[in-house]
């Protein structure tokens, strides 16, 4: 048996598809906080919150092979994730893959020591596990294109730094790889685009796509918390996006070019050109 935990969001939507297709949909369980928003994905259905270690262990019973596809809840995801944990060990899952983030270690903002922290404890648990150190997706910064269109600018604190980006489908179709291959235990797997762009690259490729004038502006740390406050978000998540822009990634450490992805997928990752053709055709 097959689980994936988060499977209701953008990532895990696409790994269960894709799972689908290599995997008969009996043999695959989703892990979801809310039953009714997996109701479409054509598997089972296991109710469990991250922050309940009992519901976990029963979701996890009987488990093989498991993705533990990393929490959005900033602030409590390292409880989250040594939950997660905990119960996989006492279920008796015999392959963990989890999803890390590109060059983890090698980060100044704390908001990568989730992820160094769950590294850590999943290689003290004893688990068979494998780290998948996801790189950017495109649709981070692809996705609201058209609203930068009516600005006329794509804001970021990035500066000049080359980010390798990849699709989300990129993503899932390497954990799918993973989860259903041999060979990968043990082994901790820096994924990225084939190629590296700038979010300048970005705005030009929409410019020329769109005909319509669209530059990039680079923002201090300060405006660019200002700017996610100013659009709704809390001061505190506000502040550690900034600082995850201007301190991390401005730092080039989502830059990979070992093309390990594209080599676990079996094809090229998506390129900037298709990412703004998908961008504004969605």
């Amino acid at each position: 048996m097959y689980a994936v935990t988060g499977a209701t969001g953008h990532l895990g939507r696409k790994v269960v598809a894709r799972l689908r297709e290599f995997v008969p949909s009996s043999e695959i369980v989703a892990v979801v906080r809310d039953a009714r928003k997996a109701a479409d994905l054509g598997v089972g259905i296991r109710t469990a919150d991250y922050a309940d270690p009992r519901a976990l262990e029963g979701a996890l019973a009987g488990i093989e092979r498991l993705l533990l596809i990393s929490s959005s809840s900033f602030g409590t995801r390292q409880a989250e994730h040594a939950n997660v944990i905990a119960a996989a060990k006492t279920a008796g899952v015999g392959h963990l893959v989890y999803t890390s983030l590109l060059h983890a270690d090698r980060w100044e903002p704390s908001f990568a020591k989730d992820h160094t922290e769950t590294e850590k404890w999943i290689a003290e648990s004893g688990l068979v596990h494998t780290i998948l150190r996801n790189g950017w997706y495109w649709e981070n910064h692809t996705t609201n294109l058209n609203v930068a269109l009516g600005y006329g600018q794509l804001i970021g604190s990035a500066g000049t730094a080359l980010i390798s980006w990849a699709s989300r489908k990129d993503f899932a179709d390497a954990a799918v790889t993973v989860l259903t291959g041999k060979g990968h235990e043990g082994k901790v797997y820096e994924l990225a685009g084939d190629t590296a762009h700038t979010l300048g690259d970005i705005a030009a490729e929409a410019a020329s796509q769109s005909g319509q004038p669209l530059v990039y502006r680079n923002l201090t740390q300060a405006e660019h918390a200002s700017f996610y406050e100013s659009v709704g978000l809390p001061p505190p998540v506000a502040a550690m996006l900034a600082e995850v822009e201007a301190k991390g990634v401005a730092a080039g450490v989502l830059h990979d070019d070992s093309r390990t992805l594209s080599r676990l997928i079996g094809r090229p990752t998506l390129s900037l050109q298709q990412a703004v053709i998908e961008a504004f055709g969605s």
